[in-house]
């Protein structure tokens, strides 16, 4: 079982839930591959704090991931195992070229030891999970992960844990892929894509219990904005609680709760054909 429950033998261990992580079969990194992770505070160059609620956790590397692979056309690589990565939800794969080459990418569910993937940008390729190629060569009806939104730029879409793009439709200029959001967007049909879905689909099964791991993974505890001052947040302020008839926000005014935050004036808006649908207020984003 993915996801272990212990024996309620404190009030933290009570309610919290561990990731058993069964798809793991590599412990130690690629040390060729890590590189320094220094903490930021959730602040800029300037110091100044531009987001909330970050500071602390353990100390991790960052693992390089492949996003791309677009120089690993036609090169066989074996995967030589699944690893843990603490900077994202999802595991990730090692891979090893046949010229030697080792690198990491997002693993996604099925993905063996051993198993031979396959990246090509110019023929098809047989649509087995982990391999890579446009989307006008993987048939429709699949699922696919690590979505390019622009060509060459690398995987944007799809590549939490779990997560995956069903390709419905396409025609001589995109592709129609329908998102775990319910959205229906076209996407450029020489875009890149990797059949499969993404692993570790139970992450968001577990449940941490207890204040003292949210503090280990970065998570600084945050103060209600209708307990500061009026000058501190807009639900501030008064002698006594009162959200001043309005809506619960950020700071800055932005609505925490079905507000829109999408330009609409934005490029892409064009390529959306189905916006997704606020689960709280059925409203379209």
């Amino acid at each position: 079982m993915p996801i272990k429950q212990y024996k309620p033998t404190s009030a933290g261990r009570r309610n919290a839930s561990v990731n058993a992580h069964a798809e793991v079969t590599k412990k130690k990194p690629e040390r060729d591959l890590l590189r320094p992770l220094p903490k930021k505070g959730g602040r800029n160059h300037h110091g100044v704090i531009t987001t909330r609620g970050v500071g602390g956790g353990v100390k991790r590397m960052y693992r390089l991931i492949d996003f791309k692979r677009k120089d690993r056309d036609g090169i066989v690589g074996t995967v030589v195992g699944i690893e843990y990565d603490p900077n994202r939800s999802c595991h990730i794969a090692l891979v090893k070229y046949t010229d030697g080459a080792k690198r990491y990418i997002p693993s996604p569910n099925g993905l063996k030891t051993g198993q031979e993937i396959l990246t090509s940008t110019t023929e098809a390729i047989e649509p087995v999970v982990g391999n890579s190629m446009p989307l006008k060569f993987i048939p429709t009806g699949l699922e696919v992960h690590c979505v390019e939104l622009v060509r060459g730029r690398g995987a944007q879409m799809c590549r939490s844990a779990g997560s995956f793009a069903r390709l419905s439709n396409k025609d001589e200029q995109y592709a129609t892929l329908v998102l775990p959001s319910g959205e229906m967007r076209r996407v450029d049909i020489n875009c890149r894509a990797t059949v499969g879905q993404m692993g570790n689909g139970d992450h968001r099964l577990r449940r941490l219990g207890k204040a003292g791991l949210s503090r280990l993974m970065g998570i600084r505890p945050i103060t209600r904005g209708i307990a500061k001052s009026h000058h501190a947040h807009p639900l501030g302020g008064g002698s006594g609680r009162s959200k001043g008839n309005r809506p619960p926000c950020g700071p800055t005014g932005v609505l925490a709760k079905g507000g829109n935050t999408r330009n609409r004036k934005k490029h892409s808006s064009k390529l959306i054909i189905r916006r997704r649908v606020s689960k709280r207020y059925g409203q379209k984003k």
